[in-house]
């Protein structure tokens, strides 16, 4: 299914476009618009902020509304993405700033702590910049997919 928005090509079940999160067919409202087929998640709340509310605490937040959200396939998708993007990069934090480093001053070797130091502020800068980008996209009502992570939380997301 081609998106009318901008022309992407897009898997037939998808209900919002990969590459500008446009709604690839929502039920028509009685005013002739299109309206997205999630206009409320089932948390009482616009699929607008639950989505946004997915990043706030990074994986945490993300779980709690993989645990809640019962219909809205945009917030299950952002949480899915949450958990994925922050729960890998936090295992990444942990490992280079916590046990390289300490792998490098127990054996002495200054290089592999500035190593892992330039790194370890590498994933943090990353992880500050994806934690905001998210928050805008989701909020904004986008499913910007991150790579990697996007297509698994959208097959999650559809299950």
């Amino acid at each position: 299914m081609r998106c009318s928005k901008c022309g992407t090509e897009n898997p037939e079940e998808a209900k919002f476009c990969s590459k500008c999160g446009a709604d690839m067919g929502g039920a028509a409202t009685p005013g002739g618009g299109a309206a997205k087929p999630e206009a409320e998640s089932s948390t009482g709340m616009s699929a607008n902020v639950a989505g946004l509310l997915c990043y706030v605490v990074g994986w945490i937040t993300g779980i709690v509304f993989v645990l809640l959200e019962k219909k809205s396939t945009f917030v299950k998708f952002h949480a899915w993405q949450s958990i994925m993007t922050f729960g890998v990069l936090m295992v990444a934090q942990i490992v280079f700033s916590g046990i390289i480093v300490a792998i490098g001053i127990r054996t002495l070797s200054p290089g592999l702590v500035i190593f892992a130091g330039v790194i370890s502020w590498i994933i943090w800068v990353v992880t500050v910049i994806l934690w905001i980008v998210l928050m805008i996209m989701a909020g904004t009502g986008r499913m910007w997919k991150v790579p990697g992570a996007g297509n698994w939380a959208e097959k999650q997301a559809n299950r």
